[in-house]
């Protein structure tokens, strides 16, 4: 969704404040496409900072599908959070340009819906389990060992040892 900034760049002391619906369904990103499950509008305090400048403040709560990273079952993960962002118009030339943001802006207008996907990004969880004490699955048969045990041979010889059998296998008398 666009929010139009150009009263909140031009007049001294405007601060506007908004409900902003965030309407995404799903949430994409490298990692894959995962379904939201809750989301709430985003509320947004827009604030003039100086000709050409704004602040933009506001929260974001919503729960996304994420697979559990030993088990692969699906997982509710809450993302709640807030941002700040200091803004500057598209033609704001002055030396301070770096200290603001403009990537968010599309003309004059803020692209929450693109703020919201950047602030997702930079909150994404590092691990994402189902539980703490998450057993995995079987590397062998891929059986959710949370599940219980499934029998599976899982002893992996060490490889470094494989010549050393190889030199005793060869040496046997049958």
């Amino acid at each position: 969704m666009l929010v139009n900034l150009i009263d909140v760049f031009t007049k001294d002391g405007c601060v506007r404040e908004l409900e902003v619906p965030y309407e995404a369904e799903r949430f994409s990103c490298t990692l894959g496409t995962f379904s939201i499950q809750e989301k709430s509008p985003v509320p947004l305090k827009l604030s003039h900072l100086g000709q050409s400048k704004a602040l933009a403040e506001g929260s974001v709560k919503l729960t996304l599908v994420l697979a559990c990273d030993r088990c692969l079952k699906d997982v509710e993960y809450p993302f709640d959070f807030s941002f700040r962002l200091k803004l500057v118009s598209p033609d704001y030339a002055g030396a301070d340009r770096d200290d603001y943001e403009f990537g968010f802006l599309e003309g004059y207008h803020l692209n929450v819906d693109e703020l919201i996907r950047t602030e997702i990004l930079f909150n994404w969880p590092e691990k994402v389990l189902c539980r703490e004490d998450c057993k995995g699955i079987c590397k062998v048969c891929g059986r959710n060992l949370n599940d219980g045990a499934c029998g599976c041979d899982d002893f992996v010889p060490d490889p470094r040892m494989a010549v050393i059998k190889e030199l005793m296998n060869a040496n046997k008398e049958v």
